[in-house]
């Protein structure tokens, strides 16, 4: 009945079936792309004479990796699986955006909030294909970085880590935070995602910027500036840290440690916070104390670059970011939106990497590849390039050395068998991504909204067939219209109450923007309303509803009214059920919406309940009427 909307729960079952399903199909094509390169590899090194016999780069190879950078790939192509697999807990497609991204711009400049309410339009209006292609980005660069050790493809991985650690950053953490109000290392800033792409960056790097600890000790020293400064931000008075309490409701600290105890969550983890968030609303200044000392001195130590001083201080930090994570940050994965292990963990990996890129740097003669220990002294180690390189052949006539040549078969061929399984493992995985950008830029690009929405709502369409029944009614215009007379075109056709102030005038934006899809096809299509209210149902009630609501200037709109007997006759007709509702002369009614085609037959009935009433539930109301017209247009 109007107004009486349906809310659309996180858990709906359509949704949450047809995001189980898309990932299952895509995860099945993920699967093919792994299938077809491995017997691609298989069958071409079978086939080529003289391919090397290599299951994957020497063990050499594998030490060359400075520690650092190892820590680093295997540590966040780890994180990227596991955020791969938190994005594909049922509640995502409806809850990220409006329980996570949206939320973390409160406070936030209005350039902020704009920026991630893009982002989450193009989430709310496609919450399946989002979801999905979230999932399968984050597992692609998981997997293309664990299994790409060295060499371009490895450094693409990282590349590929920092362009969608960004795009997180940005839309869905809004910066991390940094520009919103109680700023802290404790909660989260400068944002998980930003320490992502700051390890991609890292990863990116050439090998010879491995070579040395210059690398380690910038990563270490900026580290440390940047603790130092959220030392600062702690302790500066006014901000609500040094207090447990204030005025009898928790401070900063103890007001965030006792929410997240409300998550769902094992029982002696909900404990541990519980018992965390009371002691420090009790102790709010011994807490903080103890915090702001702990950053500061971890921060300058790192700084100074002492190597004497720099061992503790990230045994240090590795100590309190465990503490926080556990006490303060709640893990994040658990309450069904938990989309990473928040920004804990990332550091802590950030800050040993730049540890061993100092205590552990390869010196130039190792940057590449260890020395054979079997091999004279002043015996060159042989190069073991990590992506095999086809290098002129002097057999081959220089004319079909270029780009022609390199595409002949027997070269592509050659170039196959010689690739070691690793860097299949990168193609791979690059596909695996590709199948989750591909939907992801298709949604942010797309004006309207997926159906599954309206079918969340209301259920699937109802097929039909059969003759629409008759009527003659008088339009917001004074002229008389007939079903008869709009024989030749498709009809849209509801049933609204011109006084009416919850559901109707959302149906009636659903129409508007039903046209608006339909483009130039909005001319073989009339949109049809008839007045539901047996007491306001003279033609100035519908004149004014559709000044109200800018259905105006719409050439095909049509706004039926008639005599109460006439009216009654409709709606019995059509399956209308009206009662007045207790506020006053609003009319409560069946928010049906019938597709008749040109020849007069009833082909659809959609329940039209717009439930909440959001922009996305509204586009997705019109995209379906606009695609259930224009199948009545192809198919007349």
């Amino acid at each position: 009945m109007s107004g009486m909307g349906s809310t659309l729960q996180l858990n709906n079952p359509t949704v949450v079936g047809a995001f189980r399903s898309a990932l299952l199909h895509q995860g099945i094509i993920a699967l093919l792309i792994f299938f077809l390169l491995a017997m691609l590899w298989v069958s071409v090194r079978e086939w080529v004479p003289g391919s090397r016999i290599s299951f994957g780069p020497a063990a050499g190879d594998l030490a060359a990796e400075p520690r650092g950078r190892r820590v680093l790939r295997i540590g966040f192509g780890v994180l990227w699986i596991l955020d791969g697999l938190l994005q594909a807990q049922p509640a995502m497609p409806l809850g990220l955006a409006s329980n996570v991204t949206q939320p973390s711009a409160d406070g936030s400049p209005g350039w902020v909030r704009s920026l991630v309410d893009f982002a989450a339009q193009g989430w709310t209006y496609h919450p399946v294909n989002a979801a999905a292609a979230a999932v399968w980005i984050q597992i692609g660069i998981g997997i293309w970085l664990l299994t790409a050790a060295r060499g371009p493809w490895s450094r693409l991985g990282g590349l590929a880590s920092v362009g969608w650690g960004l795009v997180v950053w940005i839309f869905g953490e809004a910066f991390g935070g940094i520009f919103a109000p109680g700023l802290s290392w404790l909660f989260g800033a400068p944002g998980a995602a930003l320490l992502y792409a700051v390890a991609g960056a890292l990863i990116a790097l050439p090998d010879r910027a491995w070579v040395g600890r210059r690398l380690g000790r910038g990563v270490l020293a900026v580290t440390g500036v940047f603790l130092a400064g959220m030392a600062l931000l702690q302790a500066w008075p006014g901000r609500g840290f040094w207090q447990g309490t204030a005025g009898r409701q928790p401070g900063n600290l103890a007001s965030m440690v006792q929410g997240m105890a409300q998550t769902a969550q094992p029982g002696f983890l909900s404990s541990w916070v519980n018992g965390f968030g009371t002691f420090a609303a009790a102790h709010g200044f011994a807490v903080n104390l103890i915090v702001v000392a702990a950053l500061a001195a971890t921060g300058l130590a790192l700084a100074s670059g002492q190597r004497a001083v720099l061992r503790p201080a990230v045994g240090l930090l590795l100590v309190l970011c465990a503490a926080d994570w556990v006490l303060v940050q709640d893990l994040g994965v658990f309450g069904g939106l938990g989309t990473d292990p928040n920004s804990m963990i990332p550091f802590a990996l950030v800050a040993a990497g730049g540890y061993l890129a100092v205590a552990y740097a390869p010196g130039p003669a190792t940057a590449t590849a260890p020395a054979d220990a079997t091999a004279p002294a002043d015996t060159p180690a042989p190069a073991t390039p990590a992506v095999p390189a086809l290098l002129p052949d002097p057999a081959v006539p220089a004319a079909a050395r270029g780009w022609r040549g390199r595409i002949r078969p027997r070269r592509l061929a050659t170039a196959i068998g010689n690739t070691s399984p690793r860097t299949l493992g990168a193609v791979g995985a690059l596909g695996v991504a590709i199948i989750g950008v591909i939907p992801m830029a298709a949604a942010s690009a797309s004006a309207s909204a997926s159906p599954i929405l309206a079918q969340a709502l209301d259920g699937s369409s109802a097929p039909l067939d059969f003759k629409a029944p008759a009527f003659t009614l008088t339009n917001q215009h004074g002229r008389p219209v007939s079903l008869a007379s709009l024989r030749g075109k498709v009809v849209l056709l509801t049933f609204l109450d011109p006084v009416c102030t919850s559901d109707c005038p959302l149906i009636a934006q659903e129409f508007r923007q039903a046209d608006q899809l339909l483009g130039g096809q909005s001319r073989q299509v009339e949109l049809v309303a008839v007045v539901t209210n047996p007491v306001y149902n003279q033609p100035a009630y519908t004149a004014a509803f559709d000044r109200q609501e800018h259905l105006a200037s719409l050439p095909n709109w049509q706004y039926l009214t008639g005599s109460v007997a006439q009216l009654k006759t409709v709606w019995r007709q059509y399956g209308i059920a009206a009662q007045i509702l207790p506020a006053g002369g609003m009319i409560g009614h069946s928010d049906i919406a019938y597709v008749i085609d040109r020849a007069g037959r009833t082909r659809t009935e959609l329940n039209f309940d717009p439930g909440p009433g959001t922009s996305s539930t509204q586009a997705s109301f019109a995209g379906e009427l606009s695609t259930a017209a224009q199948q009545n247009l192809g198919s007349s």
